[in-house]
């Protein structure tokens, strides 16, 4: 990933709806919802959520698929991985210790998401 790459996903999750639409997003996989679903869980508007949906796209960070006559979106959770690697080796300049008590800090946490799904 490149720096750009990078500021536009952040950028696109930096507003309040669109990050909660992509947590929401990532809750739901790898089934995904579709746009109808996610403006009413959200309680946004569609035709915002549709706007909201397309930066997201955008940037990366959800897909879409059309089924029959939903669109299903899904979060990319292998672009988000990319970028959470991203910032984490930009962050540390070669230095790993600097980051492993963030690393250590995640570990437990997504042990036990991965225990339970």
């Amino acid at each position: 990933m490149d720096k750009e790459k990078a500021l536009l996903a952040l950028a696109a999750l930096g507003q309040g709806t669109r990050f909660d639409t992509f947590n929401l997003l990532v809750r739901h996989e790898p089934d995904g919802l579709a746009a109808g679903e996610v403006a009413q869980g959200l309680a946004v508007p569609q035709n915002t959520m549709s706007a909201h949906l397309a930066v997201l796209a955008r940037a990366g960070l959800v897909s879409a698929e059309r089924r029959s006559r939903s669109i299903i979106y899904r979060a990319d959770l292998a672009a988000f991985r990319e970028l959470v690697l991203f910032m984490l080796k930009d962050c540390c300049g070669g230095h790993a210790e600097l980051c492993a008590p963030l690393i250590d800090a995640l570990s437990p946490c997504c042990a036990s998401e991965a225990s339970h799904g």
